[in-house]
C-alpha cells in the first residue's frame, strides 16, 4: 500500500505530504478525503480563442444554449403538439425578453447597494443569475400567452433542453473557480475542494449538476408514465430547482437583504409559493384538468 500511495504522490494526483505517518486503512482515507482529485487543477480555466484568454464559463454557457436549443427544436419536432406560427413566436419572443430581463436584474440585486449607488452599464449586462432568468422568462411566456389567446401549457417540452444547458453552463461554473461569483463559502466538508485561493470551498456547481442529473431521471420516469396533465413535469422542475437553489444559496457568498436571506433566495421563495399554490388546484394527479405553465 505505501508503494501505491508513493506512486499516486509522485504521479501529482494528490498534493500529499509524508511524515512519520503509519500505513493503516485509516491514514490512507483521512489523507483522500483531505486533498481532493481536482486539486491538481489551476483556476480559472481558460481557452484561448482568436488569440484572447476567454473563461470557460462564458464559452460553455454559449455552448450549453446551443445544444440545449438544437435538443428543444429536435423534440418540437417529434412532438404530436402542434403549435402554430403565432403562438410559438410570442412564446419563444415573451421568454426570451423575460429571461434576459430577469437574469439580469436579479443577477446586479445580489447587491442592491452597488447597483444603486454605483450604476454601470457594463457591470449591470455582464451579470447574471439562471434564477433570474427562469423567474423571469416564465413571467414573459405568460404575458404573451395571454396576449394571443393561448391557455394550454407550454412548458414541458423544453424541461430537458433547458436542463442539458444548465449542466453544460454548470460545468463552465465550476471550471471558472473563485473568479466569478459562482462558488461556495469555506468549508470542513469531505467534499470540499481548492477552488483558486487557500480556502477548501464547497463545490455548488458540482452540487448544482449532481441535482439536475438525478432530477432528470425523476422527471423521465414522471414524464413516461403519461398519466399527468399537461404542464405537470414543468411545474415539478420549477418547484424543484428553486427549493433546491434556495436552500444551496445558504452556502455561498450573498448579500443579506432580508433576514439572512439573499436576493436570489427571496425569489426563489417567491417562485415557490406560486408553484405551490398551482398544484394545490390539481385534486389528483390523474387529474384531466388542463395545466398551464
Amino acid at each position: 500500500m505505501e508503494k501505491i500511495f508513493r506512486n499516486i504522490e509522485r504521479r501529482g494526483f494528490y498534493r500529499i505530504f509524508m511524515s512519520d505517518l503509519e500505513f493503516n486503512s485509516y491514514n490512507w482515507c483521512h489523507h483522500l478525503l483531505k486533498y481532493p482529485i481536482f486539486d491538481f487543477m489551476d483556476f480559472p480555466v481558460t481557452f484561448q480563442i482568436f488569440g484572447h484568454t476567454i473563461l470557460a464559463h462564458p464559452v460553455l454557457e454559449t455552448i450549453g444554449i446551443f445544444i440545449g436549443m438544437r435538443y428543444y427544436f429536435y423534440l418540437k419536432r417529434k412532438s404530436k403538439e402542434k403549435l402554430s406560427f403565432n403562438i410559438s413566436a410570442a412564446v419563444l419572443i415573451g421568454a426570451t425578453a423575460g429571461a434576459l430581463l430577469g437574469s439580469k436584474l436579479i443577477g446586479n440585486l445580489e447587491n442592491p447597494y452597488v447597483f444603486f449607488n454605483d450604476f454601470d452599464f457594463k457591470r449591470f449586462w455582464t451579470n447574471n443569475t439562471i434564477v433570474g432568468g427562469l423567474a423571469f422568462g416564465l413571467i414573459g411566456v405568460e404575458w404573451a400567452k395571454k396576449i394571443v389567446g393561448h391557455k394550454e401549457s407550454t412548458g414541458d417540452l423544453i424541461v430537458f433542453p433547458l436542463i442539458l444547458a444548465m449542466i453544460i453552463g454548470r460545468i463552465g461554473c465550476f471550471l471558472t473557480g473563485i473568479h466569478e461569483e459562482t462558488y461556495g463559502i469555506p468549508t470542513d466538508f469531505i467534499l470540499g475542494m481548492h477552488l483558486g485561493d487557500e480556502y477548501l470551498r464547497h463545490p455548488v456547481a458540482l452540487y448544482e449538476i449532481t441535482f439536475l442529473i438525478v432530477l432528470w431521471i425523476i422527471l423521465k420516469i414522471i414524464q413516461d408514465k403519461k398519466i399527468y396533465p399537461s404542464g405537470f413535469v414543468f411545474q415539478i422542475f420549477m418547484l424543484s430547482y428553486f427549493s433546491f437553489r434556495f436552500m444551496l444559496d445558504f452556502i455561498k457568498p450573498k448579500i443579506e437583504i432580508v433576514g439572512n436571506l439573499g436576493t436570489i433566495q427571496i425569489t426563489c421563495l417567491c417562485i415557490i409559493f406560486y408553484y405551490f399554490l398551482k398544484l394545490r388546484k390539481i385534486n389528483s394527479l390523474t387529474s384531466p384538468e388542463n395545466i398551464t405553465s
